[in-house]
C-alpha cells in the first residue's frame, strides 16, 4: 500500500512541478488562475492524505475527526476534478 501511495505522491508532485513551470514567467498575473489553484488544491488534498495515514495508523484515534479529514479530502478531490475539467478542452461529440 505505502509503494502505490508513493508512486501516487510522485506522480502528483511531477504534474505540479509542470504546473509550477507555467506559473513562473508572468507571475503576478497568474496569482488567482485556475491552474495555480489547482497545485493549491492538490497540495491541500496531499496534506490530508497524509494526515488520514497517521490518524489510521494510530490505535487510538479520534473516529470523527477521521470522517471530517475523509470528508474534507473527497470535498478537495470533487473540486480539483471541477478544475481539472475546465482547463482540459472539450472534445467532440
Amino acid at each position: 500500500m505505502a509503494e502505490n501511495y508513493n508512486r501516487f505522491a510522485l506522480h502528483q508532485e511531477a504534474q505540479n512541478r509542470e504546473l509550477v513551470a507555467c506559473l513562473r514567467a508572468p507571475m503576478n498575473d497568474n496569482l488567482h488562475s485556475l491552474p495555480r489553484r489547482l497545485i493549491e488544491l492538490r497540495m491541500e488534498h496531499a496534506d490530508l492524505d497524509n494526515l488520514i495515514d497517521l490518524a489510521v495508523a494510530e490505535p487510538v484515534s479520534d473516529e470523527l475527526s477521521l470522517r471530517r479529514l475523509k470528508k474534507r479530502r473527497l470535498l478537495l478531490r470533487d473540486h480539483i476534478s471541477r478544475i481539472e475539467a475546465e482547463l482540459e478542452p472539450q472534445q467532440p461529440a
